[in-house]
């Protein structure tokens, strides 16, 4: 790892991508001080409850987008993270605000009885039920706990530190065990030829 500390970040996440886990490891210990940081100081007084899951949940958002060859922010890599912790906690604010009824204001669209709308988002629905069942399928192949974690953390809703708290590991070391699953799953989806994505 010490050859890797001086690898620029366009290097790490080349090597990332082809393979060397290692190569994220440095990336995370490169900027997991200054990311945290930001989080803090985004959250401000309610840091304590959420930093934790914001942070490792940006991780874990990094990891699959590498993964799938959708990163193009060369040279940018720490201003990506903040941009992807920083919509994380907006999701996180507008998930507390209370739901509000959007209606026409001239009577004339009605989108609940928009029958073009409502035959795209039964497609949709039928799509995202299919590809959840291909996720279940792959990760029931996982190693033990591989499974685990991606078990508590998608399916049971439990955080990091939840998940780190219950299986008595640190959350560095559960952080780990879903880059890993996440690695397994695509390789997998990738051997089989299944889609992953949500619509």
């Amino acid at each position: 790892m010490n050859q890797l500390s001086h690898a620029t970040d366009e290097v790490l996440v080349r090597m990332y991508t082809n393979g060397c886990n290692e190569a994220f490891d440095v990336l995370l210990d490169r900027y997991k001080t200054r990311l945290y940081d930001y989080i803090c100081y985004q959250l401000g007084l309610r840091q304590d409850a959420d930093a934790d899951d914001i942070f490792q949940e940006t991780f874990v958002r990094a990891i699959v987008t590498l993964k799938s060859n959708r990163y193009n922010h060369d040279g940018h890599f720490l201003p990506w993270l903040t941009r992807i912790a920083h919509n994380l906690i907006a999701d996180l604010y507008r998930r507390e605000l209370p739901l509000t009824s959007t209606t026409s204001e001239d009577g004339d669209s009605d989108l609940l009885n928009d029958a073009q709308l409502v035959e795209t988002y039964h497609e949709a629905e039928l799509i995202n039920e299919q590809t959840l069942i291909d996720v279940k399928r792959l990760m029931m192949q996982l190693p033990e706990l591989q499974r685990e974690v991606v078990q508590m953390r998608f399916y049971e809703g439990l955080s990091f530190k939840e998940i780190a708290g219950r299986t008595g590991v640190s959350i560095n070391t559960s952080l780990g065990r879903m880059r890993y699953a996440l690695n397994n799953m695509r390789r997998m989806a990738e051997n089989y030829d299944i889609s992953l994505e949500l619509i």
